[in-house]
């Protein structure tokens, strides 16, 4: 890998072929868990110029020992960020001092200190204070999970994609790469996307895909299908049915001569998989192969 990738990466400047070599690099997670973690922080304003003068200063009076190699200055610049980086995310992960997640296949229930319940969903996590949990009902999310919050002061959702808060009500909260959906089964909650407030009654459902927002309809009272071990999707691009079909169960999926933008409506099983395979590719009128813990959906006239 080339030196100047995490520079690149940084400045979002890597071409598609370097990222995939990027991302199979064995500090690629962690400087992405550095990168995610960053990106929720509230904690005080670094001030660059103020640094900056601090090390021009430094420079100044050991001058006779320092040598001005041009190359070096993008260095010192990617070493600055991931300083802050480093001591913001020390910051923010010491502010939630409660921590759940969970594997592909795999679902947890959660009681929060107030009496809340919250289920995760396969590979999610949850994170909050429970220090500061009396003064602040604030939970940090990655992945899905269904909220059945006990009523008291505001709860807050926080994700990278948008904000849930309530009072005290039922809903779920799904949130993926380029995904995020949030469905209200009692009560209202308010959801915030890039700055825009919503309000959601019970029985309805906002769900942004790609930058996309639209409005749906969900069943009041109810609950997400995944709890009763079904997941679900109406007029979902076709590649998001597969990320979650390897969540549920573990597998690697591959499709071959597919539109895996093209949009999926039905539901499959979350335990059974020859069920799930069937539920997706019979009307699709595809075909499937299932070979350990890989399965190819190819098309009809596609090879094997």
């Amino acid at each position: 890998m080339q030196n100047n990738y995490l520079a690149k990466w940084l400045n979002d400047e890597l071409t598609d072929a370097e990222l995939a070599e990027f991302k199979k690099s064995e500090a690629y997670e962690t400087y992405q868990k550095i990168k995610e973690s960053a990106s929720q922080l509230e904690s005080p304003e670094f001030d660059v110029d103020k640094a900056w003068e601090s090390i021009e200063q430094y420079k100044t009076k050991e001058e006779t020992k320092v040598f001005i190699l041009s190359p070096f200055k993008k260095f010192l610049r990617v070493a600055a960020v991931i300083a802050v980086l480093l001591a913001g995310s020390f910051f923010y992960l010491n502010t939630l001092n409660e921590s759940f997640t969970t594997d592909y296949a795999e679902n947890k229930s959660i009681t929060l200190p107030d009496a809340s319940e919250v289920i995760l969903n396969a590979e999610s996590e949850l994170a909050f204070s429970e220090k500061k949990w009396d003064k602040n009902r604030n939970v940090n999310l990655k992945g899905e999970a269904y909220f059945k919050v006990a009523k008291g002061k505001k709860f807050t959702v926080k994700t990278t994609q948008g904000l849930v808060t309530v009072l005290g009500t039922q809903f779920n909260v799904e949130t993926r790469k380029n995904y995020f959906e949030v469905t209200c089964f009692e009560g209202l909650v308010s959801v915030t996307i890039n700055g825009k407030e919503t309000k959601l009654p019970a029985g309805n459902s906002i769900l942004t895909i790609d930058g996309n927002t639209t409005m749906m309809k969900a069943t009041v009272n109810g609950v997400p299908s995944w709890l009763s071990k079904e997941s679900s999707f109406k007029s979902i691009p076709l590649h998001y049915v597969m990320d979650e079909l390897e969540r549920q169960y573990n597998i690697e999926v591959v499709t071959e001569g597919i539109d895996t933008a093209q949009l999926f409506t039905g539901t499959f099983s979350n335990d059974n998989l020859e069920l799930a395979l069937k539920s997706i590719s019979v009307p699709l009128q595809i075909k499937f192969n299932l070979d350990g813990d890989k399965v190819l959906f190819y098309a009809e006239k596609a090879p094997k």
